[in-house]
């Protein structure tokens, strides 16, 4: 059985996301990042880097959201949460997961980081405050881009959900609740309602 080490309201909520899609049977193990519990020697043996979702199917241990996130849909392609290999929609299906980990996510962890966040279980970074302008500035234009994408799109490829979505709705999710997107970015926000009403996402977010 696939089994998924995971903490609330971190990265591991992709995997956990698209599995609650596919519908597999899986194991969920919470590691308790507050309490040290991604720093133990038995941890630290899955994933050296100390940091969750690590992804554990018979002798695969799989660390990296967006690798887990490709790998479990190309693994479940009764799913049908990626396009076909070889197609122009594959190729857009790339582009956009790998823009949630390019183009979204660095600057939106550099507001976090220099601002008033801090990686659980840590205590606070040093803060260069300075660095958060031109961040905001970047991560700005990272969401017009996606907000006129989605100007006549229900999903980021079209009309078909896809583990791409699962990149881009998770990254976006956060900018919007930690306030780093702006009001004017109405397609983003509708095609964020439109994702949470899916059972899937509802049921990976519950705890």
């Amino acid at each position: 059985m696939l089994k998924l080490y995971h903490y609330p309201q971190t990265r591991s909520i992709r995997p956990r996301w698209l599995l609650e899609e596919i519908g597999a049977p899986y194991e969920l193990v919470r590691v308790d990042l507050a309490a040290g519990e991604q720093r133990t020697p038995e941890y630290l043996k899955l994933n050296p880097n100390g940091t969750v979702p690590t992804l554990v199917d018979d002798d695969l241990v799989l660390f990296e959201s967006a690798a887990i996130v490709q790998y479990l849909a190309e693994k479940f392609p009764q799913a049908h949460l990626a396009p076909a290999v070889g197609t122009t929609a594959r190729g857009k299906y790339y582009q956009w997961i790998h823009y949630a980990m390019s183009a979204l996510e660095p600057p939106a962890v550099t507001i976090f980081l220099h601002t008033t966040g801090a990686p659980l279980g840590q205590p606070p970074p040093e803060r260069f405050p300075q660095l958060v302008p031109t961040a905001r500035t970047q991560l700005n234009a990272a969401i017009n881009v996606l907000d006129n994408e989605l100007a006549e799109k229900e999903f980021i490829l079209g009309g078909n959900f896809s583990a791409a979505d699962v990149m881009i709705g998770s990254m976006l999710g956060w900018c919007f609740m930690l306030g780093m997107a702006g009001e004017d970015a109405r397609n983003a926000q509708a095609y964020l309602g439109r994702l949470a009403t899916r059972p899937a996402a509802a049921r990976a977010q519950a705890d």
